[in-house]
Protein backbone atom coordinates (compact mmCIF):
# COMPACT_ATOMS: atom_id res chain seq x y z
CA UNK A 1 0.00 0.00 0.00
CA UNK A 2 1.13 3.57 -0.68
CA UNK A 3 1.33 6.14 2.13
CA UNK A 4 -1.86 7.94 1.09
CA UNK A 5 -3.80 4.66 0.90
CA UNK A 6 -2.63 3.67 4.40
CA UNK A 7 -3.66 7.03 5.87
CA UNK A 8 -7.06 6.93 4.15
CA UNK A 9 -7.68 3.37 5.38
CA UNK A 10 -6.88 4.38 8.96
CA UNK A 11 -9.13 7.45 8.66
CA UNK A 12 -12.10 5.43 7.44
CA UNK A 13 -11.54 2.73 10.04
CA UNK A 14 -10.77 -0.18 7.69
CA UNK A 15 -7.16 -0.44 8.84
CA UNK A 16 -6.23 -0.65 12.56
CA UNK A 17 -3.54 1.87 13.60
CA UNK A 18 -1.33 -0.97 14.90
CA UNK A 19 -1.30 -2.67 11.50
CA UNK A 20 -0.70 0.66 9.77
CA UNK A 21 2.31 1.22 12.01
CA UNK A 22 3.76 -2.12 10.92
CA UNK A 23 3.20 -1.32 7.24
CA UNK A 24 4.89 2.05 7.60
CA UNK A 25 7.84 0.68 9.53
CA UNK A 26 8.40 -2.21 7.12
CA UNK A 27 8.93 0.17 4.23
CA UNK A 28 10.84 2.87 6.10
CA UNK A 29 13.81 4.17 4.11
CA UNK A 30 16.13 6.94 5.29
CA UNK A 31 18.36 8.93 2.95
CA UNK A 32 21.63 10.11 4.46
CA UNK A 33 23.09 12.99 2.45
CA UNK A 34 24.05 10.88 -0.55
CA UNK A 35 26.11 8.63 1.72
CA UNK A 36 23.67 5.78 2.27
CA UNK A 37 20.07 4.66 1.89
CA UNK A 38 19.13 3.02 5.18
CA UNK A 39 16.60 0.18 5.30
CA UNK A 40 15.21 1.04 8.73
CA UNK A 41 12.19 -1.20 8.28
CA UNK A 42 14.07 -4.42 7.63
CA UNK A 43 13.69 -5.77 11.16
CA UNK A 44 9.89 -5.47 10.96
CA UNK A 45 9.65 -6.74 7.39
CA UNK A 46 12.28 -9.47 7.45
CA UNK A 47 13.05 -10.20 11.07
CA UNK A 48 16.71 -9.32 10.45
CA UNK A 49 17.99 -5.93 11.64
CA UNK A 50 19.87 -3.48 9.46
CA UNK A 51 23.60 -4.26 9.64
CA UNK A 52 26.30 -1.74 8.76
CA UNK A 53 29.21 -3.38 6.92
CA UNK A 54 32.32 -1.44 7.93
CA UNK A 55 34.67 -2.90 5.30
CA UNK A 56 35.79 -0.22 2.79
CA UNK A 57 33.95 2.45 4.81
CA UNK A 58 35.85 5.10 6.72
CA UNK A 59 35.36 5.34 10.49
CA UNK A 60 33.58 8.67 9.95
CA UNK A 61 31.13 7.14 7.46
CA UNK A 62 30.33 4.26 9.78
CA UNK A 63 29.79 6.63 12.70
CA UNK A 64 27.41 8.86 10.68
CA UNK A 65 25.36 5.91 9.46
CA UNK A 66 25.07 4.41 12.93
CA UNK A 67 24.12 7.75 14.48
CA UNK A 68 21.19 7.90 12.03
CA UNK A 69 20.02 4.42 13.00
CA UNK A 70 20.42 4.33 16.78
CA UNK A 71 17.29 5.33 18.68
CA UNK A 72 16.13 4.80 22.28
CA UNK A 73 15.67 1.07 22.75
CA UNK A 74 17.02 0.36 19.27
CA UNK A 75 20.49 -0.98 18.48
CA UNK A 76 22.67 -1.21 15.40
CA UNK A 77 25.17 -3.91 14.41
CA UNK A 78 28.45 -3.04 12.71
CA UNK A 79 30.10 -5.92 10.86
CA UNK A 80 33.85 -6.33 10.23
CA UNK A 81 34.60 -3.38 12.50
CA UNK A 82 38.18 -2.28 13.17
CA UNK A 83 39.45 -0.54 16.30
CA UNK A 84 39.32 2.73 14.35
CA UNK A 85 35.65 2.17 13.54
CA UNK A 86 34.97 1.46 17.20
CA UNK A 87 36.73 4.62 18.36
CA UNK A 88 34.81 6.79 15.88
CA UNK A 89 31.53 5.18 16.90
CA UNK A 90 32.11 5.79 20.59
CA UNK A 91 32.99 9.43 19.87
CA UNK A 92 29.88 9.95 17.72
CA UNK A 93 27.55 8.30 20.26
CA UNK A 94 28.58 9.62 23.69
CA UNK A 95 26.72 7.90 26.48
CA UNK A 96 25.48 5.11 24.18
CA UNK A 97 26.73 1.60 25.09
CA UNK A 98 28.99 0.06 22.45
CA UNK A 99 30.16 -3.52 22.94
CA UNK A 100 32.36 -5.70 20.79
CA UNK A 101 31.38 -9.22 19.81
CA UNK A 102 34.18 -10.71 17.73
CA UNK A 103 34.29 -8.94 14.36
CA UNK A 104 31.12 -7.00 15.19
CA UNK A 105 30.08 -4.04 17.29
CA UNK A 106 26.63 -3.61 18.83
CA UNK A 107 25.66 -0.04 19.70
CA UNK A 108 22.51 1.12 21.45
CA UNK A 109 20.36 0.76 24.54
CA UNK A 110 17.86 -1.82 25.66
CA UNK A 111 17.74 -5.54 25.02
CA UNK A 112 16.17 -7.57 22.20
CA UNK A 113 12.83 -9.23 22.85
CA UNK A 114 13.38 -12.97 23.46
CA UNK A 115 11.73 -15.18 20.85
CA UNK A 116 12.24 -18.58 22.45
CA UNK A 117 14.56 -19.65 19.63
CA UNK A 118 17.71 -21.52 20.70
CA UNK A 119 21.02 -21.66 18.83
CA UNK A 120 24.21 -23.56 19.60
CA UNK A 121 27.44 -21.90 18.43
CA UNK A 122 30.65 -23.92 18.09
CA UNK A 123 34.07 -23.10 16.68
CA UNK A 124 36.97 -25.35 15.79
CA UNK A 125 39.80 -23.13 17.04
CA UNK A 126 40.43 -19.93 18.98
CA UNK A 127 41.23 -18.18 15.68
CA UNK A 128 37.63 -18.79 14.60
CA UNK A 129 36.08 -16.97 17.57
CA UNK A 130 35.82 -13.50 15.93
CA UNK A 131 33.68 -14.80 13.06
CA UNK A 132 31.57 -16.98 15.36
CA UNK A 133 30.96 -14.17 17.84
CA UNK A 134 29.81 -11.90 15.02
CA UNK A 135 27.23 -14.57 14.15
CA UNK A 136 26.21 -14.82 17.80
CA UNK A 137 25.77 -11.03 18.03
CA UNK A 138 23.33 -11.07 15.10
CA UNK A 139 21.42 -14.06 16.45
CA UNK A 140 21.07 -12.46 19.87
CA UNK A 141 19.86 -9.19 18.36
CA UNK A 142 17.17 -11.24 16.63
CA UNK A 143 16.01 -12.50 20.02
CA UNK A 144 17.49 -16.00 19.99
CA UNK A 145 19.14 -17.56 23.03
CA UNK A 146 22.66 -18.81 22.28
CA UNK A 147 25.11 -21.21 23.89
CA UNK A 148 28.75 -21.07 22.72
CA UNK A 149 31.62 -23.58 22.79
CA UNK A 150 35.16 -22.80 21.66
CA UNK A 151 38.27 -24.68 20.44
CA UNK A 152 36.84 -28.17 19.91
CA UNK A 153 38.20 -28.87 16.42
CA UNK A 154 39.11 -32.16 14.76
CA UNK A 155 42.78 -31.92 15.80
CA UNK A 156 41.54 -33.14 19.18
CA UNK A 157 38.15 -34.61 18.41
CA UNK A 158 37.67 -35.96 21.94
CA UNK A 159 37.17 -32.33 23.04
CA UNK A 160 33.80 -32.37 21.27
CA UNK A 161 32.25 -34.94 23.60
CA UNK A 162 31.35 -32.58 26.45
CA UNK A 163 29.99 -29.76 24.23
CA UNK A 164 27.75 -32.23 22.39
CA UNK A 165 26.39 -33.49 25.69
CA UNK A 166 25.62 -29.94 26.82
CA UNK A 167 24.14 -29.02 23.45
CA UNK A 168 21.73 -31.95 23.55
CA UNK A 169 20.59 -30.81 27.00
CA UNK A 170 20.18 -27.24 25.68
CA UNK A 171 18.07 -28.63 22.80
CA UNK A 172 18.88 -26.02 20.14
CA UNK A 173 16.81 -25.44 17.01
CA UNK A 174 19.96 -25.25 14.90
CA UNK A 175 23.73 -24.89 15.18
CA UNK A 176 26.37 -22.53 13.82
CA UNK A 177 29.76 -24.22 13.42
CA UNK A 178 32.79 -22.11 12.47
CA UNK A 179 36.05 -23.62 11.22
CA UNK A 180 39.11 -22.60 9.26
CA UNK A 181 41.97 -24.79 7.99
CA UNK A 182 40.31 -27.72 6.15
CA UNK A 183 36.87 -26.87 7.57
CA UNK A 184 36.03 -30.40 8.75
CA UNK A 185 34.22 -29.70 12.01
CA UNK A 186 30.78 -28.74 10.58
CA UNK A 187 30.64 -32.04 8.67
CA UNK A 188 31.50 -34.01 11.79
CA UNK A 189 28.92 -32.24 13.94
CA UNK A 190 26.24 -32.39 11.26
CA UNK A 191 26.62 -36.18 11.24
CA UNK A 192 25.94 -36.33 14.99
CA UNK A 193 22.98 -33.99 15.52
CA UNK A 194 19.36 -33.94 14.34
CA UNK A 195 19.03 -30.18 13.69
CA UNK A 196 20.23 -28.00 10.78
CA UNK A 197 23.87 -26.91 10.90
CA UNK A 198 25.11 -23.64 9.40
CA UNK A 199 28.75 -24.03 8.37
CA UNK A 200 30.78 -20.83 8.78
CA UNK A 201 34.18 -21.11 7.03
CA UNK A 202 36.84 -18.72 8.30
CA UNK A 203 40.02 -17.31 6.83
CA UNK A 204 42.23 -19.08 9.38
CA UNK A 205 44.91 -21.34 7.97
CA UNK A 206 48.21 -21.64 6.15
CA UNK A 207 49.24 -20.95 2.56
CA UNK A 208 46.62 -21.74 -0.07
CA UNK A 209 43.89 -22.27 2.53
CA UNK A 210 44.69 -19.16 4.53
CA UNK A 211 41.95 -17.15 2.84
CA UNK A 212 39.29 -19.70 3.72
CA UNK A 213 39.27 -21.42 0.31
CA UNK A 214 40.03 -24.86 1.68
CA UNK A 215 37.48 -24.51 4.49
CA UNK A 216 34.59 -23.44 2.29
CA UNK A 217 35.32 -26.06 -0.38
CA UNK A 218 35.55 -28.76 2.26
CA UNK A 219 32.19 -27.75 3.74
CA UNK A 220 30.53 -27.52 0.34
CA UNK A 221 31.76 -31.03 -0.49
CA UNK A 222 30.31 -32.52 2.70
CA UNK A 223 28.59 -35.88 2.55
CA UNK A 224 26.77 -35.20 5.82
CA UNK A 225 23.11 -34.22 5.26
CA UNK A 226 21.67 -31.15 6.93
CA UNK A 227 24.70 -28.87 6.51
CA UNK A 228 24.29 -25.50 4.76
CA UNK A 229 27.26 -23.18 4.19
CA UNK A 230 27.68 -19.40 4.12
CA UNK A 231 30.59 -17.50 2.61
CA UNK A 232 34.02 -17.13 4.23
CA UNK A 233 33.90 -15.07 7.46
CA UNK A 234 30.21 -14.27 6.86
CA UNK A 235 29.17 -14.24 10.50
CA UNK A 236 26.24 -11.97 9.71
CA UNK A 237 24.80 -14.44 7.20
CA UNK A 238 25.32 -17.39 9.55
CA UNK A 239 23.74 -15.63 12.52
CA UNK A 240 20.77 -14.31 10.55
CA UNK A 241 20.03 -17.67 8.92
CA UNK A 242 20.29 -19.56 12.18
CA UNK A 243 18.06 -17.07 13.99
CA UNK A 244 15.40 -17.18 11.27
CA UNK A 245 15.30 -20.97 11.60
CA UNK A 246 15.26 -20.88 15.40
CA UNK A 247 12.67 -18.14 15.65
CA UNK A 248 10.32 -19.87 13.21
CA UNK A 249 10.72 -23.11 15.17
CA UNK A 250 9.87 -21.25 18.39
CA UNK A 251 6.73 -19.77 16.83
CA UNK A 252 5.64 -23.22 15.69
CA UNK A 253 5.98 -24.50 19.23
Amino acid sequence: MRLKEILEAVAEGSLPPEKAEGLLQSGEVRYLDGLAVLDAGRAVRKGVPEVVYAGAKTPEQVARICAALVEPGRRVIVSAASEEHEAALREALPGIPVRRSGRALVAGTGEPQPTGGRIGAVCAGTSDIPALEEAVAVAREMGAETRSFYDVGVAGLHRLEQPLRELRAFDPDCLIVAAGMEGALPTVISALVDVPVIGLPTSAGYGLGGDGTAAILGMLQTCSPGLAVVNVDNGVGAGATAALIANRAARRE
